[in-house]
């Protein structure tokens, strides 16, 4: 199983099972003199564990974070950084039933298809487990971001659970961290609980949306036209395990408007660089950051993994049910907003990076200083 790796110059490397020893990454391309050690990178790993409320699953994992190489003395040595987080709390025995069945909805069968052989304890690579190395790597990453561009605030948030979805007017920063769902609309979260309360006792669950948004970016990140910032960041976002779309901006909805709509008009702000009247373009043009805040949303559909008897085919293409046994978030999208963050880290590091390899860092003027 090849690539398992993204990313230019800051590159990422995950590794392990859902229900191996151990899973973790290999990150190389960390710049030198970056601070950093293990509690700094468990504070983001903390935020996606499981276990953490009655609405995710409720596997009991530390997901403590080892770093083996690459830091000395607290800082990063430029060499690469391994960093693994062991598992402690496996139950495969919940997935013998299903040692000879697909599950609908899984790529059980797609690997069986491709490799001819499978890890049915959990999904193996395919497990949303896997994530918890992304963020890992993701908290390096800001390690460095808050290095290289210390006013780089980067946010996730769910706007939507399955039919309900947050009133944008009651938008608050301060109210994500205030509830289980990462959600800024605090009349939103109350009704989302008793939504996902019912749907957990029905065994059952479902998808949502998840917006991340990076405010305080450079600038002039992102190339033309195989390097865009959005197209970089549209796989990182896509690559998610249960992610089925993503959009950039406006994305899907910029077809119902006008060009005149659409645009974002430019002012000369008083400090001589420009201001936009508007951020349908999620702060990217041209595949390239305008300095606006990048704003990418992508949805994640139901966990496939539900108390349901579901028609299914085994290994030798009998029919036969299925009902998935297991400990399974009944909204995979709860705990995927900390991953969406990290991507989103890594992403823009890496092209921070490659900034500064191509014009130095230097940022591009006309007249009235723009950049």
């Amino acid at each position: 199983m090849s690539i398992n790796t993204f990313g230019h110059l800051f590159r990422v490397t995950t590794w392990g099972e859902s229900h191996g020893p151990a899973l973790g990454a290999t990150v190389d391309g960390c710049p030198p003199g970056v601070p950093v050690d293990a509690a700094m990178i468990q504070h983001w790993l903390d935020r996606r564990k499981p276990g953490t409320s009655r609405y995710t699953t409720q596997r009991q994992e530390p997901d403590a974070v080892r770093i083996l190489s690459g830091v000395f003395e607290g800082q990063t040595t430029g060499t690469p950084v391994q960093l693994m987080i062991e598992n402690t709390d496996q139950r495969s025995k919940d997935y013998s039933d299903i040692m000879e069945k697909f599950r609908p909805g899984h790529a059980d069968i797609t690997y069986w298809q491709k490799y001819g052989i499978r890890d049915y304890r959990g999904g193996g690579r395919s497990s949303a487990r896997e994530t918890a190395a992304r963020v890992a790597a993701g908290g390096l990453a800001r390690a460095a971001l808050a290095t290289l561009a210390p006013d780089l605030q980067i946010t996730g948030y769910m706007t939507r659970i399955g039919p309900q979805e947050i009133d944008r007017e009651r938008f608050d920063w301060d109210t994500i961290t205030q509830n289980p769902f990462w959600c800024p609309d605090a009349q939103a979260a109350e009704d989302w609980a008793t939504y996902m309360k019912a749907l957990r006792k029905s065994g059952n669950s479902v998808g949502a949306v998840v917006e991340v948004v990076a405010r305080g970016v450079p600038a002039g990140l992102g190339a033309p036209v195989y390097g865009k910032l959005d197209t970089d960041l549209a796989a990182a976002m896509m690559s998610i395990n249960a992610v089925k779309g993503v959009e950039i901006g406006e994305g899907m909805g910029a077809a119902m408007l006008t060009g005149e709509d659409n645009a974002d008009e430019i002012f000369m702000g008083n400090d001589g660089r420009p201001v936009f009247s508007s951020n349908h373009s999620g702060g990217i043009l041209g595949g390239i950051s305008t300095g606006q805040d990048v704003v990418v949303r992508f949805a994640v559909k139901p966990t496939s993994s539900i108390l349901k008897t579901r028609q299914t085919i085994t290994k030798s293409g009998e029919a036969a049910e299925i009902i998935t046994k297991g400990r399974h978030d009944p909204c995979v999208g709860i705990r995927a907003v900390p991953v969406g963050e990290a991507m989103m880290a890594c992403v823009l590091l890496d092209h921070i990076l490659l900034n500064r390899g191509q014009i130095g860092g230097a940022v591009g003027e006309t007249r009235g200083r723009i950049g």
